[in-house]
């Protein structure tokens, strides 16, 4: 990862728990760990929660533990299919006021908790996402240096709703809050489980802030589970159709209305701008 200045002091800094959920993820894993422990906010815990991994991931995991105390298994009694039980357990073990979410391919610019450590602070908010660059097959992970005072964006219910902005590999939220919104281990919220969980965090407090610099980098792979778009169209229905405001309320039409909006602006973000 180039072109980034050194680490910066984060005396004042407050414990951040990363939770990566991890099945066979060997190929990536290490970089996208490493990507963690090298931020320049080093108050941080690392949970890595294994589903039952039957490939070198729970070994390489060990071994970053050897040289790191920072870094955390927990290995999953049952493989549960989805990233949604992995979460929620990272989440019931984290000690830090704060928690962010990673998956297991993606990679982090070396200062992204830094900046959203600080914007959180400032802004009182009670959570931070950034952008999202896509990272393809054979493109080297390069990361620029964000500029000093980094734009921000209020995100609200509505536009969450209109079309989820909130990447969640970018996401830092109070544990307190997600802990009280846990994930939909449900099969057939499988990949939306984190799009209803964010969109629900955004009926607890007026706006969430998003940095608008990619901060994430996110491996695009045939074998994602977000790659068979019929079926995420599908999926997504699927959440909003059974969402309930916490009024409860359901969406009515407007499930229709909100999954034909976030897929059309998903043309835009992701296959022109490529970035989220």
């Amino acid at each position: 990862m180039d072109n980034v200045r050194p680490p910066t002091d984060t005396s004042t800094a407050e414990l951040v728990s990363v939770i990566v959920p991890c099945f066979n993820a060997a190929a990536f894993l290490k970089g996208t760990l490493e990507s963690v422990l090298e931020q320049s906010h080093t108050d941080i815990e690392l949970i890595v929660v294994d589903d039952r991994s039957t490939d070198a991931s729970v070994e390489i995991v060990r071994t970053l533990m050897a040289n790191d105390r920072r870094v955390v298994l927990i290995e999953m009694d049952r493989n549960t299919g989805a990233p949604a039980a992995p979460r929620n357990a990272g989440v019931r073990a984290a000690r830090g006021d704060w928690v962010a979410f990673l998956d297991a391919d993606d990679l982090w610019h070396p200062r992204k908790l830094e900046y959203q450590m600080r914007a959180l602070r400032v802004t009182g908010a009670q959570m931070c996402s950034t952008q999202m660059r896509d990272l393809r097959p054979g493109e080297a992970a390069v990361f620029r240096e964000p500029p000093p005072e980094c734009a921000t964006q209020p995100i609200s219910l509505l536009m969450q709703l209109t079309k989820y902005r909130t990447p969640t590999s970018s996401i830092v939220v109070r544990r307190d809050l997600i802990a009280r919104i846990p994930f939909n281990e449900d099969l057939r919220y499988k990949a939306r489980e984190d799009t209803d969980c964010f969109i629900r965090a955004h009926e607890y407090f007026a706006h969430s802030i998003k940095l608008l610099f990619p901060f994430v980098l996110y491996r695009v792979q045939d074998s994602q589970i977000s790659g068979n778009k019929l079926r995420m169209v599908r999926r997504h229905l699927h959440m909003l159709r059974h969402y309930r405001l916490r009024s409860g309320a359901g969406l009515g039409i407007r499930a229709y209305y909100f999954t034909a909006t976030h897929f059309g602006l998903s043309v835009y973000f992701r296959a022109i701008r490529r970035v989220l």
